[in-house]
């Protein structure tokens, strides 16, 4: 998830980073790297609980709860706890939490990590400090890239996977020419590049694009412009109340009428539930989730929802599925020790909600992901009815190949 990610915030993560590279690792609990230290599994969920709280907040917290309840809260017999804090978009308070939790509580894992300055951040420290990093919110695909490290796993559908897989796909089905409206930050920025090179490699055209400040509540002059270019697809990248402040505003300036297609290249149900099917109606989206897919994914969304009283959100449930392989390959190899917990996890299979998939070298959990038409009105028969499947899209063409990302793990 990218709400925020200003100019200061990753200059800020850089720097941070860096410092930490400098900085000599921390002591593990058990050096022996046997058996789980402390006594006890500790899983920490860092997420934001303030404009992002529907997308992941309280909600990761419970996912992660779930994931712990399938292991009657235990793992080779020591309790499995589950603790929480809000970043408030910050990658310094993010670090100073998490250093609080490494050095002082114990923690061995941590997770959600919306917004990439925060998740890059604290999955710098957490491989300075011998710890485990679940990062299934923030969006970037510079943890498998350049930043990629041996205690980092990324669940979170990434930058690359959301415009080259998604765009890829789109372009063959709907349409050759797009005009792209971004945030005017380095999310947007990545997503547009990305994007216009898949566009250009199907064979389509990019006819536009503008750039809008974060959180804008009049979209006229950007939806304006997409609407004048003539272009079969307006792809919006932003997240969270600018797309939804978005998509009502193109139903508003009748771009659908106008034959023309929207797609929200990050775009979580619960944007669609604040939207509403009326001016959702028609638009596209990835994930690699949706509550209502199948047999798996209804028995997870059955168990959040008696607890949250709505149904989970793609970083949800990647939290969940993050979390329960954590513990499943802590079973397998007898320890929590975070190298010895991840190269456990690669070699595992992944339950991805009883659908495969696998962990590469890199970091990069890889699934398929699926392509989803918003219904109308009238086509929706129940409480959140709200997606179409149009298509599945593979884990190997929707994710960055393997060794093309700067990754030094690939070598």
């Amino acid at each position: 998830m990218e709400l925020l990610e200003t100019n200061a915030s990753r200059r800020w993560a850089a720097a941070a980073i860096a410092t930490l590279m400098l900085t000599a690792p921390l002591a593990y609990a058990a050096p022996d790297g046997s058996g789980i230290s402390d006594g006890a599994v500790r899983i920490a969920v860092l997420g934001d609980y303030g404009s992002g709280r529907d997308l992941g907040g309280p909600g990761s917290v419970t996912a992660a709860k779930l994931a712990a309840e399938d292991f009657h809260n235990k793992v080779l017999g020591k309790p499995i706890e589950i603790i929480s804090a809000d970043h408030q978009n910050k990658p310094d308070v993010a670090v100073g939490i998490a250093r609080q939790w490494f050095d002082v509580e114990h923690v061995d894992a941590v997770t959600d990590l919306a917004v990439s300055s925060v998740g890059l951040a604290v999955a710098g420290l957490a491989t300075q400090s011998n710890r485990t990093a679940l990062v299934s919110g923030a969006a970037t695909s510079d943890f498998t890239g350049d930043k990629c490290s041996p205690v980092v796993t990324h669940w979170a559908d990434d930058t690359y996977a959301l415009s080259a897989g998604l765009v890829g796909e789109l372009s063959r089905r709907v349409g050759k020419e797009w005009f792209f409206v971004a945030v005017d930050y380095s999310f947007g920025t990545a997503m547009v590049k990305d994007a216009s090179r898949a566009v250009t490699d199907t064979g389509g055209k990019v006819i536009g694009a503008v750039r809008y400040p974060f959180n804008t509540t009049d979209f006229s002059s950007f939806l304006l412009a997409a609407q004048s270019s003539g272009a079969k697809v307006v792809a919006l990248a932003g997240t969270g109340a600018d797309t939804v402040n978005a998509v009502k505003q193109t139903h508003e300036f009748g771009l659908q009428q106008g034959g023309q297609t929207i797609v929200g290249m990050l775009t979580f149900i619960s944007d669609v539930h604040s939207i509403g099917l009326r001016d959702a109606q028609g638009m596209y989206i990835a994930s690699q989730y949706y509550w209502d897919d199948d047999d798996g994914t209804r028995a997870f969304a059955k168990r959040f929802i008696e607890i949250e009283k709505r149904e989970p959100t793609k970083l949800q449930a990647a939290t969940y599925a993050a979390v329960r392989h954590y513990l499943q390959a802590i079973e397998a190899g007898g320890s929590d020790e975070a190298k010895a917990v991840n190269a456990e996890m690669r070699k595992l299979p992944v339950d991805f909600f009883g659908r495969p998939a696998h962990i590469r070298k890199d970091g990069r959990v890889v699934y398929d992901l699926s392509l989803y038409r918003v219904k109308k009105p009238d086509e929706s028969k129940y409480p959140w009815d709200y997606y179409q499947k149009i298509a599945a899209i593979p884990g190997d063409k929707a994710f960055r190949p393997e060794g093309t990302g700067g990754c030094k793990l690939d070598k």
